[in-house]
C-alpha cells in the first residue's frame, strides 16, 4: 500500500486555519523522507478545473493533483494561490502540500459524463504534477490512464524527472489521443539553479529527460523560462543553453522572460536582496509598472534570441506569431488542445503558471 511507513500527525488548525476551507481533509502526514514537509491528504470532490472564460490561456480545462510544490522555485507564479489557505506564499508553499489522493477516481467519473466533450486537459499549469511527492503518491498514472481511456487529449508541463517513470504509459496513451510534453528548464548554471530552484532536478537531469522522451517516440519541447534579466539573458548564456537543448533533441523551444506576480514578487526580491543585491535597484526599475517586463526589454531579448534560435535549428517559419503549442502560453494557439509537438520557438512575455 502506498500509505505504508507514513508518520501520522494531527492537523494543526492553529497554524493552518485555511485548511478548514478544504472539504474532505483526511489527515496530515509528515513522512521522514521529506524533512520539514507536511502532506495534507484530501478527498477531492472534483478533478477537472474549468479555466475562466476571461482568462488568456488557450485551454479550458486543467487537472492539478497537488497544491503547493516542493520544487521551491523562488519565482514561482503559483505561490499566490497558497494565500487562499491562509498560508504564506513562501515557506508554506514549499512545505505544506495538499494532495488530492482520490483525483484519478474522481476524474474518471467526470470524464464519463455524457456532457464531456473530450476537450484538451492541461497538466502542470499551476503546481508541478511530477514534484517529489508524486514518487510517493503515484497519482499521475491514474490520471493519464483516465484521460486516454476517455479519448481526451492532454499535455504535461514539468520540471520533474519523475516523468521518466511514466514515459511508457504516456507513449501508449499517445497512440490513442494527442499528447504534448514540455520540460521547463530556464536556469542552466547549477549554482544559480540550486539557489533559485532548490527542490528541482539538476539541469543535466532535465536534459536527459528530454532525450528520454524523444527516445520513447514522443515529441518534447522545452520552455527556456524564466529568462532572468542580467542573470541568464546574456547572448553567450542563451547560446549555450540552446545548444544543450538542441543536443538533447528538443522538439521546440519557447523563450520566456521572468514575470513577478504578487505572492512571488516579494519572495524573489527578498532572494535578490540577499544573493544579488547589486541587481535589486535594476529589477525594481524594470518591474515598476507590474508583473511583466516592458516592451523594450522584450524586443531586446527577441533581437538577441532570434539569431540563436536559427543557429540551433529552432527558427520560426515565416509569418509565425508566438510559440505554438506551449502549455500555459496564452499565445500558443492550440484551440484543439492536441499539442502533438511544442512547435517552433518564440519569445513570449507571458510565463506559464508553473514557472
Amino acid at each position: 500500500m502506498r500509505w505504508d511507513g507514513q508518520t501520522l500527525g494531527a492537523t494543526d488548525d492553529g497554524a493552518l486555519p485555511g485548511l478548514q476551507r478544504i472539504s474532505g481533509l483526511l489527515r496530515t502526514v509528515a513522512p521522514a523522507e521529506f524533512p520539514g514537509v507536511r502532506f495534507h491528504e484530501v478527498a477531492a470532490r472534483s478533478a477537472l478545473n474549468e479555466v475562466p472564460a476571461t482568462s488568456a490561456v488557450p485551454f479550458r480545462w486543467t487537472v492539478n493533483p497537488y497544491r503547493g510544490c516542493t520544487h521551491a522555485c523562488v519565482y514561482c507564479f503559483a505561490r499566490g494561490s497558497h494565500a487562499w489557505l491562509e498560508l504564506d506564499t513562501g515557506t508554506d508553499f514549499d512545505r505544506e502540500i495538499v494532495v488530492k489522493v482520490n483525483v484519478s477516481e474522481v476524474l474518471r467519473r467526470e470524464l464519463a459524463r455524457p456532457s464531456w466533450r473530450r476537450e484538451h486537459v492541461a497538466l502542470g499549469t499551476n503546481t508541478d504534477p511530477y514534484q517529489r511527492a508524486e514518487g510517493r503518491y503515484r497519482l499521475m498514472p491514474g490520471i493519464v490512464r483516465a484521460l486516454a481511456a476517455a479519448g481526451t487529449p492532454f499535455s504535461i508541463l514539468t520540471k520533474g524527472t519523475l516523468l521518466r517513470r511514466d514515459l511508457p504509459l504516456i507513449a501508449a496513451a499517445a497512440r490513442d489521443v494527442p499528447v504534448g510534453l514540455a520540460v521547463s528548464l530556464g536556469v542552466h548554471d547549477e549554482a544559480l539553479q540550486a539557489s533559485l530552484e532548490p527542490g528541482t532536478p539538476r539541469p543535466r537531469a532535465r536534459l536527459e529527460l528530454v532525450a528520454a522522451a524523444r527516445e520513447a517516440g514522443l515529441e518534447c519541447g522545452v520552455l527556456l523560462a524564466p529568462v532572468l534579466p542580467w542573470l541568464t539573458d546574456g547572448e553567450d548564456q542563451l547560446d549555450a543553453a540552446l545548444a544543450r537543448l538542441a543536443a538533447a533533441g528538443a522538439s521546440g523551444v519557447s523563450v520566456i522572460p521572468l514575470h513577478l506576480r504578487p505572492g512571488a514578487r516579494e519572495w524573489f526580491l527578498e532572494w535578490l536582496a540577499r544573493e544579488q543585491p547589486r541587481l535589486l535597484p535594476r529589477y525594481r526599475q524594470l518591474y515598476k509598472r507590474g508583473a511583466y517586463v516592458p516592451a523594450e526589454y522584450r524586443n531586446q531579448l527577441r533581437a538577441r534570441v532570434d539569431p540563436l534560435l536559427e543557429r540551433h535549428g529552432f527558427a520560426r517559419p515565416a509569418g509565425h506569431r508566438g510559440g505554438r503549442g506551449v502549455p500555459g502560453d496564452p499565445e500558443s494557439g492550440f484551440p484543439t488542445g492536441s499539442l502533438p509537438t511544442l512547435g517552433p520557438a518564440a519569445v513570449d512575455p507571458v510565463q506559464p503558471t508553473l514557472l
